[in-house]
């Protein structure tokens, strides 16, 4: 994953700071996480990688209802997204960290 000045790596040091995650991240290096609770616009949020446990911490630039997407990195229009360590998708116009995800951005890599 490219680290970027709004995703933070965080320790367990920094737990304190935020008590409890809001979205996973299934594979380190993708481009998304999938929220388990709604995240609100403006909210600072924690993320867990499932494949490390390690965790990162995003400001939401909009509402993400449960079970949808919030983006990890900043990518082009007509770039691929990755989601389980695989291409998902291909971004329909440009994304920033902490953009809600979904058909308004995104198109399916099927066909």
């Amino acid at each position: 994953m490219s680290h970027n000045s709004q995703v933070t790596e965080r320790n367990a040091q920094d737990s304190k700071a935020v008590s409890t995650h809001k979205f996973l991240i299934h594979h380190n290096g993708d481009h998304v996480g999938v929220a388990t609770s709604p995240i609100a616009a403006g909210e600072k949020v924690v993320g867990i990688f499932m494949d490390d446990n390690s965790e990162v911490e995003v400001t939401s630039k909009g509402d993400v209802p449960l079970g949808h997407k919030i983006s990890l990195v900043s990518l082009d229009k007509d770039e691929p997204v990755l989601k389980y360590g695989v291409q998902i998708g291909v971004t329909t116009e440009k994304w920033e960290v902490g953009d809600y995800v979904h058909t308004h951005n995104i198109k399916t890599a099927r066909w």
